[in-house]
């Protein structure tokens, strides 16, 4: 990335690509992503490696703090049993899964190891799901269970991350002091975010009338919050989430419609270019994963990638469609305040199941692998556990991604021609 033409040069791509897709019918995060592998095969180009500080920095704080801030509170109250389920208990499920595969699947592949790549593959992307489906009309509940998910699976999933790394290097899983370090992590990042919340509110309270600093200081707080997250040792995604959501409800009692509107015609721009960009990152970083590992490994690798994409799938539509039939159970019992609004159908079971896409979240944590243990030897299977990464991250956005909305339209299809029918009833 230090290489500031080739940044240029690729934001030029995307922008040119993203019009070209709308034309040709086809999810512009596909489009990107391949484009990404071509431009990383040209032979002059030199290579773009995915930086995952700047992943965490730059991409992560915007992308958390927008979601949060436009995403429906109530319609997030009403569905939190659901959101908790796959944010938090689905990633461990998946880790677990993934790490049960990969340890008796790929070679050379211990326990611990296993639990990274399956730390690194358990949180899914809602960017990629959200930017495929655009357009598609999906329910307010279903955009809302989506966006919540990936507020809190990201944290959930570098906590596991962290747990597996420190096992790589021969530190003992306590499960009472991972969990309370879970609690506090996730704790102190409410706390973090909810404390600059209240800073910003009362900086803004005193700016409002001039739009411009007023826009400014919102641009700037959810990377000054991540980082003061961080430093304090507790989760800077938690915290960045928690600032998105006090602010979106202080800003709905104070700020005028006219500064909303420039607000959010600013914010629409940084999200289309970020979003862009992490997509073409994506398909980059192949090429540059591939030339680290033995030609030999590349066609198994690609295997044992397309087995742990399949298996992540059927995990997450096991966990959604449980879900669903546990809501119903607690609804018809009256236990647990699930009121009907917080029931899941078979469509949009289906859909949820469906767009568990892993993303930039998953490759940059993969890239972030240390390249050497404490006691200075080579970190075990990196290229290995990177490459594989790379592999499921394409299959879940080009496989799924590309047969997402053909879904989504078949299940409107279905739904409009059995409503006569529903009606007779």
């Amino acid at each position: 990335m230090e290489n500031y033409s080739v940044v240029i040069f690729i934001l030029a791509i995307m922008i040119g690509l993203s019009a070209i897709a709308d034309r040709i019918r086809l999810p512009y995060p596909i489009l990107l992503i391949v484009a990404g592998i071509t431009i990383g095969f040209v032979p002059f180009l030199p290579d773009v490696e995915l930086n995952p500080e700047i992943v965490f920095l730059i991409f992560l704080p915007p992308l958390l703090y927008d979601a949060a801030f436009n995403i429906s509170f109530s319609e997030f109250r009403t569905n939190i049993n659901t959101i908790g389920a796959l944010s938090i208990s689905l990633v461990f499920i998946t880790a677990s899964g993934i790490a049960v595969i990969a340890h008796y699947l790929i070679p050379g592949m211990t326990w611990p190891l296993s639990f990274v790549l399956g730390a690194i593959l358990s949180a899914t992307d809602a960017v990629a799901a959200m930017s495929i489906t655009k357009g598609l009309g999906l329910s307010h509940k279903t955009n809302t269970i989506l966006e919540g998910e990936s507020l809190v699976n990201d944290a959930s999933a570098l906590v596991a991350y962290r747990f597996a790394v420190a096992a790589v290097s021969g530190t003992v899983f306590i499960f009472w002091q991972a969990s309370l370090q879970f609690i506090l992590l996730m704790g102190g990042g409410f706390v973090v975010g909810w404390v600059m919340g209240k800073i910003l509110a009362f900086v803004l309270q005193r700016v409002k009338n001039n739009y411009l600093v007023t826009i400014s200081f919102m641009l700037l707080m959810p990377f000054v919050t991540y980082l003061v997250a961080e430093d304090l040792h507790v989760s800077g995604v938690i915290a960045v989430v928690i600032l998105g959501l006090s602010i979106a409800h202080y800003s709905n009692k104070v700020f005028p419609d006219q500064l909303k509107q420039q607000s959010k015609s600013i914010w629409d721009m940084i999200i289309f270019l970020l979003n862009g960009l992490i997509f073409i990152l994506i398909g980059l970083q192949l090429p540059f994963i591939v030339k680290k590992i033995d030609q030999t490994e590349i066609l198994p690798y690609i295997g044992y990638g397309f087995i742990i994409t399949v298996a992540a799938l059927f995990l997450r539509m096991a966990r959604v469609f449980l879900q669903k039939v546990n809501l119903q159970k607690s609804f018809k019992k009256g236990k647990r305040k699930i009121t009907e609004n917080a029931l899941l159908d078979f469509r949009n079971s289906l859909v949820i199941s469906w767009s568990g896409m892993r993303g930039i979240v998953s490759l940059a944590i993969a890239i972030g692998l240390p390249v050497t243990l404490s006691n200075g030897s080579p970190f075990p299977q990196r290229d290995a556990i990177i490459f594989i990464s790379v592999v499921v991250v394409l299959f879940t956005l080009i496989g799924q991604g590309l047969t997402l909305p053909w879904l989504v339209r078949r299940l409107k299809t279905t739904a409009r021609s059995s409503t006569p029918m529903s009606n007779d009833h």
